[in-house]
């Protein structure tokens, strides 16, 4: 199938009119960028976040405009406010009869953001403060894990820059769409979703943040995910878009820190707590990750990255430890071929600890679920 191009597709896209202006969307400004790779496309709409809701229509038609078009096997359009052309705003506030600026996007009642995934009963981040200890892999055992011991769970991997799932579950194929929604993937007992599932694995996202936090809300309001008890949710590293979206978005019932023994890791991971304390996050606890090494030969114990410096975080940030993972080459070769260990060798000891790990977080995110149901909800805005 040939593949089409931005400027065919732009054309395309004057087929579909502004409603407070009356110009085809592309004369009105609307149209910001489009991005062709391969059969995928991505487009983006201008707006301001008062008029967000009544742009939803023109995204959805721009949307199945897109998927119409010889050669695009996938379209996105998404809304971004980083940048309304004044002309544009101007003409947006003049037909709903509001200042430019004034209001908020998808508001429920009571001036507050309308909250995605309601019928989600958990909602669980698995975060960490840089990259490279493992998170990832944490979260994917840990939902694997909870899904064993008879949880319905979904897995969302937030990480637009570097998504790392379908490697991880052995997935490589897009998800089927129904009316306006993706239907996740199944793997392992998990519902999943990945920007992976949409792009090459080699597509490098060169996308600016109001782009990722628009891509990570569609994941989240555009899948089909259906009733879950927990939703685990593997978190970009560090402590930007991705996380503030989350807190503002989706009434996130807790977040589980990963780190790695040395002070270096635990640094950036104290910040990722003190992250999620600001926007009234519960923390859950850390997890020290690659916690000791045993050789499989002789069984001699190394703690190649130190020991215990998670578990004395937590004491210092006053949080629970949630346990340790070893550093195993059986959970490396595992995640690398696509069956996580939690699954594929569930009497392993790498297995028990993300069981264990599973079991712990369950009871806290049961605690802090009736906890949240006796008291207000405070969303960050």
């Amino acid at each position: 199938m040939a593949e089409t191009s931005a400027e065919a597709l732009r054309t395309a896209l004057r087929a579909i009119k502004d409603p407070a202006s009356g110009q085809d969307i592309v004369t009105a400004g609307l149209v910001e960028a489009i991005e062709v790779r391969g059969g995928l496309v991505q487009t983006t709409l201008l707006t301001d976040r008062a008029h967000a809701a009544a742009m939803e229509p023109v995204r959805r038609e721009a949307e199945a405009l897109l998927m119409r078009q010889p050669g695009v096997s996938n379209a996105t359009a998404i809304l971004t406010a980083h940048k309304t052309p004044p002309a544009a705003a101007a003409a947006h506030s003049t037909a709903a009869g509001v200042a430019p600026g004034a209001g908020q996007a998808r508001r429920a009642p009571g001036g507050k953001p309308a909250l995605l995934l309601p019928e989600v009963k958990a909602i669980v981040a698995v975060a960490s403060g840089k990259g490279g200890v493992g998170k990832s892999t944490v979260a994917v055992n840990l939902a694997v894990s909870l899904a064993r011991q008879g949880h319905k769970v979904g897995l969302l991997d937030a990480d637009i820059y570097g998504p790392s799932l379908p490697r991880m579950v052995g997935l490589n194929r897009k998800p089927q769409v129904r009316g306006d929604k993706m239907i996740p993937l199944q793997a392992w007992g998990l519902a999943c979703m990945s920007i992976g599932f949409l792009v090459d694995e080699e597509t490098a996202m060169i996308w600016r943040g109001p782009m990722v936090m628009g891509a990570l809300e569609q994941m989240m309001g555009q899948v089909e995910w259906g009733p879950l008890d927990v939703l685990v949710v593997d978190m970009p590293p560090g402590t930007g878009d991705a996380q503030l979206t989350m807190a503002q978005r989706v009434a996130l019932t807790g977040a589980v820190i990963v780190s790695t023994p040395q002070d270096i890791a635990l640094i950036d991971a104290r910040r990722g707590v003190r992250m999620f304390e600001k926007t009234k996050v519960p923390v859950l606890g850390l997890v020290e990750n690659m916690s000791f090494y045993c050789c499989p030969n002789c069984g001699h114990r190394a703690d190649i990255f130190g020991h215990g410096g998670a578990k004395a975080e937590a004491v210092r940030l006053g949080t629970e430890f949630l346990g340790e993972i070893p550093l195993l080459l059986d959970i490396r070769t595992a995640s690398d071929a696509g069956t996580p260990i939690a699954a594929s060798a569930p009497e392993s000891e790498a297995a028990k600890a993300y069981a264990t790990l599973a079991a712990r977080v369950w009871e806290k995110l049961s605690d802090a679920t009736a906890a949240r149901a006796s008291g207000p909800r405070i969303v960050i805005d």
